[in-house]
């Protein structure tokens, strides 16, 4: 058997494939871009997905990958079982080889067997197989071709040998690889839930049969084969380790954690604290490497969220092993070192995912600090309310808004002799979850059916727009109208139309679609949009101005020019942007989401504070200096891997081919499928608008280029005249005559404000509502934004005009939804009345608490309409 490091497997296995026909195909981003039912890619057959549903083509029907892969969600949830288990885990690679059409059982289980015993060496009595007990098809290859014996081919049922996509679709029986640990493992049953033994390696997917809705089974026209072997635990037996943890896809974050806790790690003590932790964070390390690198940033909700919560996680376990520190950080170096030779973007990636990796670390550990004190005022109100027990809606807000671990709640409530309610707990993750799912259904951008099937039929659309502005011979391929193909649209309808050729720029990566007209004979239609919804479909979305369009006519396919001249200085604007802050703040900043308009561009871009007046004015200081060194805008086409090697930026959000366009103007050079200027003269000029937060490590510019940018310094010129105008004040001098009137204005204010209070303690008594009790007055009223300190005085001055007497001020800031509320009492019924008592019984009327003094509270936010029940809750008091 050979031994081999996990790159040699990898590259092994699809160069074995390559040459038994098969395309090898780059890992698809661990983000599904079009497949609304799943949050990550899940398996590797994802990416293939509806070439198995017969709704797209390929230029191929063999092809071999590995896919990254990522499982925390749905059916595939294996976080709870990752580092107790010697092969779960959150990321991991899966080989396979698929066939659309081609090859079916016979050929997938030759090329399975040949590779692992003739190409891996892999000794056949190490070996067995499973098959679905109805596959008697699958049982005679494995028996009579591949002449395995009877009591090494195992008969499963439906559950462990027989796949499908979902619960309608493609399915089909699959015949499982093990392999054998040997009797040092054990000698359960094969597949049961306590199987260390035999470890299953390959699963050979048959999908033969298509599943309706009422269950029934019906044979696919070209059945497929749809192959997944994990390459970590392919690693585990090449290598000849216990678990996949021991391979050299895991070890260096391993001995990294034992260096950074000063804890040992024993493979020989797989349940111990320790190791248990390491296996967490080796596993979460690797995530949270790849799910950054593919533009998922921490956050609340979706993807992000997930991403946040397994970095919890591994910060949880280090601080299990004694590490206080934020120290996740450093590790990601580890884990760029072991994946750079096949994931070559990691490198471009690693400074940025290290500081997002910090910044979250140290956020958490400051939450998780405050959701302690909280946790233990949570236990203080229950002891004083007399339950002991801690509620669910108390766990989950502490898990949800602080990341903290229900298992530290337990814990520490069992320290109290308290419980928890964990079943409302559960029950309110679940409703978030729903919610969570809802939303990145809605977000995922689904390809309506119409464009799948167009795709099949039609010859690829050709853009022709990089070169030229308008197609005078252009041919309709197809109308689209309400998601159905049509032959016409009529005058004054709305549709789609898809041409053999255009010059059309479709919106992507940022970039929004060109708008012009198709004219033809008879007929004008407006483009007011055109997009791709799939890989070579452009649609040119629109109305008839006049006439009827009809499929297979000729049109004259012109684009709005000026128009399009604005989209590509503002789209060669943000190159040279970009540029900008890396060279000046920094090779941690990534591009991380663009707006390319007509009007304007918006860029957002990794970084972990905001930018200041000068390092703007240093920005746009260089990007239009690179405008007026008129560098030459270059396009060249080249392999993906020859342009990162070259130094070409590629950008977060985007996916990319095999060959790329590199895009080079002056400093920048990035990879860009979209419309650029010849030159970066021809930008003309740049000007920062706004500059913002986006989210965690992301901020946001804003600005304007060539006519634009003018526009916008003529109407800055234009209002600063006015100005000069309205303040009798030179240019230079502006800002010191608007500091000495707001000086003045701030003068006369206190001036308004003492007039106004003056007369409110003059007026009190009859501001005041007043009630004779026997012996005594009781008065109450409302007042605006007046200070404690001020509602305080007039208390007092209430209480003195007054003579015997109960009283009870409220001063309301609408603007900030807050009341605060003072008692005073006369000293000659304070043995009888206490304001501390009044105040005790009035404020949780309006949501109050105490503010500093017995007699004082503050309160409002939803309750500040409360103030009337408040006052009559008073009047029963006194």
């Amino acid at each position: 058997m050979k031994s081999l490091t996990a790159n040699e497997i990898r590259e092994s296995f699809l160069r074995y494939f390559e040459k038994k026909g098969h395309t090898r195909v780059k890992s698809a981003s661990i983000i599904p871009e079009t497949d609304p039912t799943l949050l990550f890619v899940n398996a590797g057959m994802v990416p293939f997905k509806n070439v198995f549903l017969g709704i797209e083509k390929r230029p191929y029907k063999r092809a071999t990958s590995c896919q990254k892969v990522f499982r925390v969600s749905g059916k595939h949830n294996d976080l709870d079982n990752v580092g107790y288990t010697p092969r779960h885990h959150t990321f991991f690679e899966m080989l396979g080889n698929f066939s659309f059409g081609d090859y079916f059982k016979k050929e997938a289980i030759q090329f399975a067997w040949e590779y692992l015993t003739e190409v891996l060496q892999i000794p056949q009595e190490k070996l067995l197989v499973s098959v679905f007990e109805e596959d008697e098809d699958a049982y005679e290859i494995w028996n009579k071709v591949i002449g395995l014996p009877e009591s090494k081919i195992h008969r499963l049922g439906v559950e462990d040998n027989f796949w499908s996509m979902g619960e309608t679709g493609p399915c089909g029986p699959c015949s499982e690889i093990y392999y054998d640990r040997g009797e040092e493992f054990g000698n359960p049953q094969l597949g049961s839930p306590e199987d260390n033994r035999y470890l299953e390696i390959w699963n050979l997917v048959f999908m033969q049969f298509n599943r309706d809705e009422t269950g029934k089974l019906t044979p696919l026209p070209y059945p497929n084969i749809d192959t997944g072997m994990g390459l970590e635990r392919i690693a585990s037996v090449l290598q000849g380790v216990s678990s996949n943890y021991e391979t050299d896809l895991f070890m260096p974050i391993i001995r990294f954690t034992e260096d950074v806790s000063g804890k040992e790690y024993n493979p020989k003590k797989p349940s111990s604290k320790e190791t248990v932790a390491m296996r967490v964070i080796a596993d979460h390390l690797r995530a949270i490497t790849f799910l950054i690198s593919d533009g998922v940033f921490p956050s609340n909700e979706g993807r992000g969220y997930v991403l946040r919560r397994i970095l919890r996680r591994a910060l949880r376990y280090g601080k299990e092993i004694g590490i206080e520190r934020p120290f996740l950080f450093e590790g990601i170096d580890v884990v760029v070192d072991i994946f750079k030779e096949p994931y070559p973007d990691l490198i471009g990636n690693r400074g940025f995912i290290k500081g997002l990796v910090k910044t979250e670390e140290e956020k958490f550990i400051k939450t998780l600090k405050r959701g302690m004190e909280i946790l233990y005022e949570i236990i203080e109100k229950a002891k004083k309310e007399g339950r002991h027990h801690i509620t669910g809606k108390e766990v989950f807000m502490l898990y949800d808004t602080y990341g903290f671990p229900v298992d530290l709640v337990e814990d520490i409530a069992k320290d109290n002799n308290f419980g928890i309610d964990i079943g409302e707990y559960y029950k309110l993750l679940e409703e978030q979850r729903e919610k969570a799912r809802a939303s990145w259904k809605s977000q995922a951008k689904e390809v309506k059916k119409v464009y799948l099937e167009l795709k099949n039929k039609l010859p690829e659309n050709q853009f022709i727009g990089y070169e030229k502005l308008e197609v005078e011979d252009a041919k309709i391929l197809a109308i689209v109208k309400d998601e159905k193909e049509v032959e016409l649209l009529r005058e004054g309808e709305t549709g789609e139309v898809i041409l053999d050729i255009t010059p059309f720029y479709p919106e992507k990566g940022g970039q929004v679609g060109d708008t012009g007209i198709l004219e033809g004979d008879g007929f004008l239609f407006e483009v007011t949009d055109t997009k791709t919804p799939t890989e070579g479909i452009i649609i040119h979305k629109g109305k008839v101005i006049f006439g009827n369009l009809k499929k297979s006519s000729t049109v004259h396919a012109k684009i709005d020019k000026e128009r399009r001249q604005d989209i590509m200085r503002h789209h060669t604007a943000t190159h040279l942007l970009h540029a900008a802050l890396r060279s000046l703040l920094g090779d941690h900043v990534k591009q991380a989401g663009s707006l390319v308009h007509p009007e304007y561009l918006r860029f957002d871009f990794t970084h972990f504070e905001a930018l200041s007046d000068e390092d703007i004015k240093r920005i746009e200081e260089f990007v239009n200096q690179e405008i007026m060194a008129n560098h030459p805008v270059v396009c060249r086409e080249m392999p993906i891997d020859e342009a990162l090697k070259a130094g070409a930026i590629a950008i977060f959000e985007e996916k990319y081919g095999e060959v790329v366009r590199v895009i080079s103007a002056g400093i920048s050079t990035e990879l860009c499928g979209g419309t650029h200027v010849s030159r970066t003269g021809d930008i003309g000029y740049f000007k920062i608008i706004s500059e913002t937060a986006v989210g965690s490590g992301t901020r946001r510019i804003e600005a304007v280029a060539g006519r634009k940018a003018v526009e916008k310094g003529l109407k800055e010129h234009f209002l600063i005249k006015e100005i000069m105008q309205l303040l009798t004040s030179k240019e230079d001098q502006i800002i010191n005559r608007i500091e000495s009137l707001k000086l003045k204005v701030k003068e006369l204010e206190r001036e308004l404000e003492s007039i106004k209070k003056k007369s409110v303690v003059e007026r009190i008594t009859q501001i005041l509502n007043i009630e004779e009790r026997e012996g005594y007055k009781v008065a109450y009223g409302k007042l605006e934004n007046l200070s404690p300190n001020e509602l305080r005085d007039l208390a007092d001055v209430a209480r003195a005009k007054l003579g015997r007497s109960v009283v009870l001020l409220a001063s309301i800031d609408k603007e900030k939804g807050k009341i605060n509320l003072i008692t005073a009492v006369s000293k000659d019924l304070t043995d009888r009345i206490k304001a501390g008592d009044i105040i005790r019984e009035v404020a949780p009327v309006i949501g109050g608490k105490g503010g500093g003094r017995p007699d004082m509270a503050q309160g409002g936010g939803t309750q500040i309409n409360n103030l009337d029940q408040a006052f009559k809750k008073f009047l029963e008091l006194v």
